[in-house]
């Protein structure tokens, strides 16, 4: 069959092209190249087009060329004699970028060889090099009177008429022709927009998905009276800082990825963190209490003798929503003057999660977004947080369905809210909610993480999770991540013991000190319409003294009607 497809190709070239002899060097060509994987060619249809003239040769597309192309798209310009290489980007209607470089094509070097084949008429030799460890073949004729190639690769060669990587990656020259009229590209005016290559391909990166910059080196930490401002506000002592965001109207589903970084401003300890969206689509929300007291929130009572605040859902009342749970190593940046030989300690760290199963609750609108960091630090911690929406085109469901269920993270720990012991009975923390239609592949979002940091604490001791589903057992699994070792460079500040470790080498209640914890994906099948209820049991250990466990669980329901 691959060689079906090969003759099928070949076929094609032979019938619709003609070789041309010796090529006129006061004339414009247009020579058009397409893609080949495998033996198959690809259904291209924005071929590469490259442009030759006397004094330059432009590589471009055919999107490009007639004016088709979205933004952002970029070309390539090399110069003659002086193959100076020109990139130049087009990030929108009036908004252009470019780079050059003097060497990029004159450093340039290949093993020749004397194997030889036919493309187009014209009688090719091979030329081979290496680049990010892809073995490139060049295959170019000096038959022709012209230099040119697909890419800036093999510009001095001769006219490179066919690029093949890696043995299966094919890009083919399938026709030259004349170009009657043609306005040299204006380098003089290009020259203007010249910016160093790094910058260039960061500016042309980040063109590709819109950024919402929602916090900036802003500190999280712990003073008798925080001040906010116009748009960052702070709560609970510090510990809290919040934001209204408003997120753009995507008609697609994009990927939505939550970026965080966190160094030490003062708290040399591996803390609880949280990214999350606070709702206010029901009478109560979260914000009520962090502007006046927890006594706004609605209380839990499992029968223990404690009070738990503002964790489940209730008539009028949605819990936060959390987007990403981190811990934040021991003292990363702050620490660093902490030598170890042989370790060179990062100055920040960060964070990145994939959260796009949420976007459709913010999707257009305005929304409260949160950063919590749990400590009793004055310095505490500096962040930086943003929001990236990248438009890769996910088909929408037919109706998505996202309920925020329970979140047991004491977010305003240190404005009194209730550590997450609940757990300490057999009723653990349960949710009662009402779905008004059918749902289809429910899943829950749940995240779990295990407290209590001394050696018979359930930081430290696996414990099993339990899923109930209207009093079913629906899921259960131990939570325990054994790979914290592998962030020793982000914990500067991490205690070294007698036994050669160090703390933050520890395995943990699925959590390491400078990593997110993943939400668990529990599959719930379909659920009928009307009221369900949802229980989280963990058999959480005793309290020792004065210490205490706790477990921060949060759960999403997550389905199509």
């Amino acid at each position: 069959m691959k060689h079906l497809y090969i003759l099928i190709f070949s076929i094609f070239i032979s019938f619709n092209l003609q070789a041309q002899g010796v090529l006129k060097s006061n004339v414009v060509y247009k020579i058009t190249y397409f893609r080949s994987a495998d033996g198959k060619p690809k259904e291209d249809r924005n071929p590469t087009e490259v442009i030759v003239s006397t004094n330059q040769n432009l590589i471009s597309n055919a999107a490009i060329l007639d004016h088709k192309a979205k933004y952002p798209y970029e070309q390539s310009i090399a110069t003659k004699p002086a193959q100076i290489l020109f990139q130049v980007a087009d990030l929108g209607t009036d908004k252009q970028i470019a780079t050059a470089d003097s060497l990029a094509i004159a450093k340039q070097t290949f093993e020749l060889s004397n194997e030889t084949k036919m493309i187009l008429g014209y009688t090719c030799k091979k030329a081979t090099t290496v680049v990010n460890s892809n073995t490139i073949d060049l295959w170019y004729t000096t038959e022709a009177g012209i230099k040119a190639a697909p890419t800036s690769l093999g510009q001095n060669l001769g006219l490179v008429l066919e690029q093949v990587r890696n043995g299966n990656s094919f890009v083919t020259a399938t026709k030259i022709e004349e170009v009657k009229k043609w306005k040299p590209i204006d380098l003089a005016k290009i020259s203007t927009k010249l910016t160093d290559g790094l910058t260039y391909k960061d500016l042309l990166w980040k063109s590709r998905f819109t950024t919402l910059n929602v916090f900036n080196n802003e500190t999280i930490n712990f003073i008798d009276k925080p001040q906010s401002n116009d748009s960052v506000f702070r709560f609970a002592g510090g510990t809290v800082i919040a934001r209204k965001v408003k997120f753009p109207d995507f008609q697609s589903n994009p990927n939505v990825f939550v970026d965080l970084t966190e160094q030490s401003n003062g708290d040399a300890y591996d803390r609880t963190g949280s990214v999350f969206i606070i709702p206010t689509d029901k009478q109560i929300s979260l914000m009520d209490a962090l502007k006046n007291s927890l006594k706004d929130l609605p209380v839990y009572d499992n029968g223990n003798g404690k009070k738990y605040q503002g964790v489940v859902a209730t008539a009028n009342y949605n819990p936060v929503i959390e987007l990403m749970r981190f811990f934040t190593p021991f003292g990363v940046g702050k620490y660093n003057t902490l030598k170890l030989k042989d370790k060179n300690w990062a100055e920040k760290v960060y964070y990145r999660q994939d959260v796009s199963e949420l976007f459709p609750l913010v999707n257009g609108k305005e929304v409260w977004v949160a950063v919590f960091i749990g400590n009793y630090d004055k310095g505490g911690h500096k962040v930086s947080l943003n929001i990236t929406l990248h438009n890769g085109g996910r088909e929408k469901e037919r109706k998505e369905v996202i309920l925020p269920l329970f979140n047991s993270t004491n977010v305003m720990e240190m404005a009194g809210q209730e550590y997450a012991t609940m757990f300490s009975s057999d009723k653990g923390l349960e949710v009662s909610f009402t779905l008004a239609k059918d749902l289809k592949d429910a899943k829950l979002r749940y995240i779990t993480t295990g407290h209590g940091g001394w050696g018979n604490g359930d930081e430290f001791v696996p414990r099993k999770n339990t899923i109930w589903l209207d009093e079913k057992e629906t899921f259960a699994f131990t939570p325990w991540r054994q790979d914290c070792g592998s962030y020793r460079l982000s914990n500067p500040a991490s205690g070294n013991f007698e036994t050669g470790l160090s703390s933050s080498d520890l395995s943990r209640s699925n959590w390491c000190p400078g990593t997110v914890t993943n939400p668990e994906w529990i599959s719930l099948g379909d659920l009928k319409a009307g009221a369900h209820t949802i229980k989280v049991t963990i058999p959480m250990g005793k309290p020792e003294g004065s210490s205490s466990s706790a477990w921060n669980v949060s759960g999403v329901l997550l389905g199509v009607e």
